[in-house]
């Protein structure tokens, strides 16, 4: 009678623990179906009517996207304010060079694997012109480059919070014949959207400034502290919503589709390049890499990452799956001087999926347009995805901006992106799923690696009385 009685009890606790991850998950399948079953059992859909059915899904998202600057800068500065310099420059470290890694991985893998499988000889693709690519196409490569550089260095803090600093340009029609694009004017503007690159820097600096200070800028750290801890409460109220939130994004996605059969007719070969090298990047690149550094495999942790996987696939947002992001590692046990630093700048700067996505994404355009390339275009290629994919600051489709900057450098007309967006919603779901699951293997790995450091500067911080209590933990965790 023990045993059942325990089986129960056990059962009962599991489902206590994980009800929102399967509901999450859950979430994701029903939206899926309920948008493939209103997809082929009704007419064409308007405008309005699929902005009602991704309603809820936007308030959604609205919340999420909500918590984002004031959880950033706060989880940043107090961060790396609890801790000395040289403690905060190994997390760095660490985390940077695990970023580095992985990106270059992740290209280097998507153009064998494009190479090998060649999906653009013999593709037959209907191209799709939008006003969005029609804005995106009108960039120069060093510009992006000098824009990014910018960004990271803002001349407003609070204007950062609201908008991007971009170089746009504007031709003029009046002289003929028309003029190359390196000869049009140009003008800076402020694009709508939270400057993050910038934000990541200001916080790395302040927590910095209060970290030296010591007890001088104990105030200031307190109330970052105080913010950091009060945007995760509320995370854990925002986050009983995205099943349904979640759910309700897909499902108006699908919905909004063209033909399904036809997309997978044209780019089919495309879109299964992409998905094998995500899968091989997220499941043996990443995999290979935490085994390396922690001795342990990472599966048991991905599954832990379940809700948080899902949240990112419905609303195909880094930034805004980075609060139940921390959440999660939180939960895990993970040290949060290191999670709140790893997460915001992994949500920032590390956008592997991107980078492999945009790779392929360029050989494969090249093929298509019967474009003969050398190994230096592919070195070119490796460099500028890299480049490309750390301007694309977690936000949706940001990666058909920074394409543009990637198809340059093969020498490819800047429309041509209009070839591959018929699928780039879906792709962009999956490769942000992949850019948030190694951003948390890698702050799971980096605490691995920091944990031995973390502890002295614990024991060199703490009263007498608090020794004690240190020593109990680190044996606990040694058991």
């Amino acid at each position: 009678m023990t045993r059942p009685k325990q089986n129960a009890s056990k059962f009962k606790s599991f489902m206590q623990e994980n009800v929102l991850t399967m509901a999450t998950v859950i979430g994701v399948f029903v939206g899926g179906l309920v948008g493939f079953i209103i997809k082929n059992s009704t007419g064409e859909w308007t405008k309005r009517e699929i902005m009602y059915i991704s309603f809820p899904g936007e308030i959604f998202l609205r919340m999420l996207k909500c918590l984002i600057v004031p959880l950033l800068v706060s989880s940043i500065t107090s961060a790396i304010g609890g801790l000395d310099l040289s403690m905060s420059s190994k997390i760095a470290t660490r985390a940077i060079t695990y970023y580095f890694v992985t990106t270059i991985s992740a290209v280097i893998l998507g153009i064998c694997l494009v190479t090998t499988i060649r999906p653009g000889q013999g593709a037959k693709i209907v191209e799709t012109r939008t006003e969005t690519i029609d804005k995106a196409s009108k960039v120069l490569t060093p510009d992006t480059l000098m824009d990014l550089v910018r960004n990271m260095f803002t001349d407003n803090i609070i204007q950062s919070t609201m908008f991007q600093h971009r170089t746009e340009l504007f031709e003029n029609t009046t002289i003929s014949p028309a003029l190359p694009m390196e000869n049009w004017e140009f003008k800076s503007a402020q694009r709508e959207g939270s400057n993050v690159l910038g934000l990541v820097m200001f916080s790395v600096i302040l927590g910095t400034t209060i970290g030296r200070m010591r007890e001088k800028g104990k105030l200031l750290q307190d109330f970052f502290t105080t913010l950091s801890e009060a945007m995760m409460t509320i995370t854990s109220w925002v986050i009983w919503i995205s099943p349904l939130g979640v759910a309700f994004l897909i499902a108006a996605k699908i919905i909004e589709m063209e033909s399904i059969a036809a997309t997978i007719q044209s780019l089919g070969w495309y879109f299964i390049t992409v998905m094998i090298g995500l899968f091989l990047h997220g499941f043996g690149t990443i995999a290979l890499i935490f085994f390396l550094g922690t001795h342990k495999l990472p599966y048991r942790y991905i599954a832990k990452l379940s809700q948080v996987l899902a949240t990112a696939f419905g609303t195909g947002s880094s930034s805004a799956t980075m609060p139940l992001t921390i959440k999660c590692l939180d939960n895990m046990g993970i040290d949060p001087r290191v999670t709140r630093f790893v997460i915001p700048v992994g949500a920032t700067i590390n956008m592997d999926g991107t980078a492999l996505y945009e790779a392929v994404a360029a050989l494969f355009i090249a093929q298509y347009r019967e474009m003969s390339y050398s190994f230096g275009t592919i070195v070119a290629v490796s460099i500028t995805a890299t480049a490309a994919s750390i301007g694309a600051a977690g936000i949706p489709q940001a990666g058909l901006v920074t394409m543009v900057m990637v198809l340059d450098t093969v020498g490819l007309e800047p429309k041509d992106v209009s070839l591959i967006i018929a699928v780039d919603w879906l792709l962009d779901r999956f490769r942000t799923t992949i850019n948030v699951m190694c951003d948390a293997l890698g702050t799971i790995l980096v605490n691995h690696l920091s944990k031995n450091d973390l502890a002295s500067v614990d024991r060199l911080n703490a009263e007498p009385h608090e020794l004690l209590e240190l020593g109990a933990n680190a044996h606990e965790m040694k058991e």
